[in-house]
C-alpha cells in the first residue's frame, strides 16, 4: 500500500528554529503540532516552502484557541473552503514560487519556511515575549500571519471576507493586550 503523504525527506523533517534553540522551547505544543502539520501539507502540496496559508491552514486545523478567535459559522466555513481548495483552485499559481513581500526581513536559519513564514513564526516568537509568555501560542501566529498584507494568509482571509484588522483586533481582546 502506498502512502499519501509522501515521506518527508530529512532536511524536510528537520525545520530548525533560528539561533539552534529547541522548537518545543520556543513554541507550545499546539503551535509545534502547527508546524508539522503545516510541513505535511506543503510537503502533500508539492510546495518548497511552507508559507503562511499551510500555517493558517494548519493552525486552524490544530489549535482550537486560534479557531475561537476567528469564531464560528459560515465565514470559518467559507475560509477552510477556500484553505482546502488552495492545492485544487486558486493556489496553484504559488506552487514554485517564494513567498516574500519585500516588506519584511528575512529570517535566516529557519530552512522549509518562506521568508514571510518565517517572519510570522518570528513575529509570533515576539509577541509572546512581549507579553511575557515563555513560549508563542497559535493565537501569537495568528496575529503575526495577518500582519504583512503581501502574506498568502491575508489573501486567503481576503477572500473568505475576514478582515485583517479584525482578527488583530479579536486576537488583542482575547490575551487583553493591545494590537500593535
Amino acid at each position: 500500500m502506498q502512502h499519501r503523504i509522501p515521506r518527508q525527506s530529512a532536511g524536510e523533517q528537520a525545520v530548525r528554529p533560528p539561533d539552534g534553540t529547541d522548537a518545543d522551547v520556543r513554541f507550545t505544543p499546539e503551535l509545534a503540532s502547527v508546524v508539522s502539520g503545516a510541513r505535511r501539507r506543503a510537503v502533500r502540496d508539492g510546495d518548497r516552502q511552507i508559507d503562511t496559508a499551510h500555517l493558517l491552514h494548519s493552525l486552524l486545523e490544530y489549535d482550537p484557541e486560534a479557531r475561537a478567535v476567528l469564531g464560528e459559522g459560515p465565514q470559518l466555513a467559507r475560509l477552510l473552503g477556500y484553505l482546502v481548495q488552495r492545492s485544487i483552485g486558486y493556489g496553484l499559481r504559488w506552487q514554485s514560487t517564494v513567498e516574500d513581500s519585500g516588506a519584511v526581513p528575512v529570517v535566516s536559519g529557519v530552512a522549509g519556511f518562506s521568508p514571510l513564514a518565517a517572519a510570522a513564526m518570528e513575529d509570533a516568537r515576539v509577541r509572546a515575549a512581549r507579553r511575557g509568555a515563555d513560549r508563542a501560542r497559535g493565537v501569537d501566529l495568528l496575529a503575526a500571519l495577518v500582519a504583512d498584507p503581501q502574506a498568502r494568509a491575508v489573501e486567503v482571509l481576503g477572500r473568505a471576507a475576514v478582515e485583517p484588522r479584525t482578527v488583530l483586533a479579536r486576537v488583542s481582546d482575547h490575551l487583553g493586550t493591545s494590537s500593535r
